[in-house]
């Protein structure tokens, strides 16, 4: 799944990836099931110690990906990873949740709004090659 969200990282990098994750105390992985015990999303979140944008606390729980497959889409299955998610940031010792998602991806701009989360800022990057 991991693969499908990102898909321009090989399975080494993310393998690798995940690895630290699961290691480490301020970044957590969550896994959504059926009751046959397939996967059908995931959702990994971190502690940011570092400026969020429109953050006014820290630490502040940060979604860094969220999936859910194709097929189990429109049925909860995000709402509950999202919600599952503040419960974990909360016991770290969180009072708000950040995310982010690309200017063109409207559907995941639609689907934060829709669970309360607030646009704060649009941000463009840049970059220049130096001769």
């Amino acid at each position: 799944m991991g693969l499908m969200l990102w898909p321009k990282y090989s399975r080494a990098e993310l393998k690798k990836e995940f690895e630290i994750i699961l290691k480490s105390k301020s970044e957590e992985i969550l896994l959504s099931k059926n009751k046959e015990g397939n996967l059908l999303g995931f959702i990994n979140l971190s502690l940011r110690y570092e400026h969020v944008s429109g953050a006014t606390s820290s630490p502040t729980g940060y979604v860094e990906g969220i999936f859910v497959k194709r097929r189990y889409r429109k049925k909860g299955i995000a709402k509950k990873l999202i919600e599952a998610g503040e419960k974990w940031v909360k016991s770290k010792g969180c009072k708000e949740i950040g995310s982010d998602t690309w200017l063109h991806n409207k559907a995941s701009q639609e689907f934060h709004k829709k669970l309360g989360f607030k646009e704060n800022n649009v941000l463009a990057h840049f970059i220049k090659k130096i001769r």
